[in-house]
């Protein structure tokens, strides 16, 4: 195995400032010195240092046995190569910034370093010794399902601070002591702001997909959490791209950082077949119709939380398992879809932009655009639930003739030159494309949720008590909240959600504390009040 790429510091390439790369960082202090000459470090200046030759094992990378063990319980016998490449540096103390693709396993790659580190100790009551930030719930979700057999195995606590869920509940946890702490940005400040959790215990710090907290607009809240953790403490970041907001973030708070990268930037879409299907308005629904009602996991995208819903309760209406995902569901029933999507009960998932933002399902073979997406960026997340771990998917984008010239544009700026092909319902090249088929036409039940069986004593008055920020999971968005929504061609409105409110901005949809407006993109949230410890 050749030796860690040590060597390989961040910005030595592009910079031509002297000392450590450049980029001198204050612990846990954010600099206000203008950077003059800014040259932002682009991914396709990274090289790959993907290991060469056969990839060593788990074992060979120093992981303890119980991890092994865990492992092997898994099925996990051999590491991914973002693995191989991050891990003795991650687990030598290092800063470490990583670039691999949808799907490459990056979430053991820092899950596991985190945990190594950790073994052997144990946090005080509201002090976690390692947080992980993720930009949505779903993700928090998911790298909490990845992580906790593994944290479990170690006899270490792992929990996830997310809105949409009980506050009180959380803050109970917190008190009694989380190693392990997975949490959205917006919510954690909600907890640091009320006092039930303390960083300055913080050693070890990931941030998972920091590009999309970027475009999200959390970093104001990013940075006033790595301003409290602990300093020197060690710090990973893994992103796909490198634009300037993250690029800054790097050179901030990472001190002299690793860079390790196992695909180009492009590398999520080299094994996606790119379409643009051409339609009238008139065959457009019979077309979503037959694309929806074909066989495999598809997801589809819309612009709008009222367009999402119009929508599966159209197709189930005619006969399609089709399941709504978006920043207005309560958490409970977010949870619920997805688990029915991976399970395959419901195979079409029809969903906002939220979802590119934070959804990780193996086997999606094809992804939709229902809607034009507005910005690059926003296609490539979307384009990204599919071909997963180096296996091939589909994706089509459904164009009426007054938007070819906007979505020839955004595909050209996302670096994707998609096929063609105009259709109808019915015809063979939509067949071939998507493997459509004419639905069924049979309704499928709407899901009723079960009543709450009254408890013994109760006066029936109202309900349990809530306790703070937890207001029956519902988002500010469902209670009359106004917002801007993202630009898209033709189509509903724009997505109605929060506004903003008091405290620190978070995700569309954690209650309470404003953040970006709509499914869109920041609007001045580094002007917020901050808080200070």
């Amino acid at each position: 195995m050749p030796a860690p790429s040590s060597d390989r510091r961040y910005g030595n390439s592009s910079s031509s400032r002297g000392g450590n790369g450049g980029y001198r960082r204050r612990p846990n202090r954010r600099s206000n010195k203008p950077v003059e000459a800014y040259q932002p470090i682009i991914a396709e200046d990274i090289p790959s240092t993907l290991p060469e030759g056969p990839l060593p094992t788990f074992e060979e990378l120093g992981l303890a046995k119980p991890l092994l063990d865990a492992l092997t319980a898994n099925g996990i016998t051999e590491p991914f190569p973002i693995q191989a490449a991050t891990l003795p540096d991650t687990m030598a103390g290092r800063d470490v910034l990583g670039r691999g693709q949808t799907g490459s396993g990056k979430t053991l790659a820092f899950g596991l370093a985190l945990l190594s580190r950790l073994n052997g100790g144990h946090a005080k009551p509201l002090h976690p010794r390692a947080i992980v930030l993720v930009p949505t719930r779903e993700l928090a979700m998911q790298v909490s399902d990845a992580l906790t057999p593994y944290a479990r195995a170690l006899g270490l606590w792992c929990r996830t601070v997310v809105g949409g869920t009980s506050f009180t509940r959380q803050a109970d946890q917190l008190r009694r002591g989380v190693d392990l702490l997975i949490a959205t940005p917006g919510r954690l400040s909600d907890h640091v702001r009320q006092g039930t959790c303390v960083l300055s215990d913080v050693e070890f710090t990931a941030l998972d997909e920091a590009d999309q907290m970027a475009d999200m607009g959390f970093m104001p809240q990013v940075r006033a959490i790595l301003d409290l953790v602990a300093p020197g403490g060690q710090k990973l970041l893994f992103s796909a791209t490198l634009d300037r907001d993250v690029d800054k973030l790097v050179r901030e708070y990472l001190n002299n950082p690793v860079v390790h990268s196992v695909s180009p930037p492009t590398g999520s879409v080299t094994t996606m077949e790119h379409h643009l299907l051409m339609v009238s308005n008139d065959d457009k629904p019979d077309v979503i119709n037959e694309v929806a009602a074909r066989e495999g996991r598809t997801i589809m995208f819309v612009r709008t939380k009222h367009h999402v819903d119009r929508l599966t309760k159209k197709l189930r209406s005619i006969g399609v398992h089709a399941g709504a995902l978006h920043g207005g569901k309560a958490q409970n029933a977010r949870t619920r879809v997805l688990n029915e999507f991976r399970d395959g009960t419901t195979p079409v998932l029809v969903a906002t932009d939220v979802a590119a933002r934070g959804i990780h399902v193996d086997d999606v073979s094809l992804v939709v655009h229902v809607d034009p997406p507005a910005d690059p960026k926003d296609y490539l997340h979307r384009a990204g639930r599919t071909a997963r771990a180096g296996q091939s998917g589909t994706v089509v984008t459904l164009v009426t003739h007054d938007q070819r010239r906007a979505v020839h544009g955004l595909t050209s700026r996302a670096g994707v030159k998609p096929t063609s092909t105009n259709v109808r319902p019915g015809d063979e090249d939509l067949v071939r494309i998507t493997g459509a088929r004419v639905p069924s036409g049979e309704p499928v039940p709407e899901f009723v949720p079960k009543k709450r069986t009254p408890r013994p004593g109760g006066t029936g008055g109202g309900g349990q008590r809530r306790g703070w920020g937890d207001r029956g999971e519902r988002s500010s968005a469902e209670r009359g909240g106004r917002s801007w929504g993202e630009r898209s061609y033709g189509g509903d409105r724009s997505e109605r959600g929060s506004r903003g409110g008091h405290g620190h901005g978070g995700p569309r949809g954690e209650h309470g504390h404003g953040g970006p407006r709509g499914e869109g993109r920041s609007y001045g949230g580094d002007r917020r009040r901050s808080y200070n410890h």
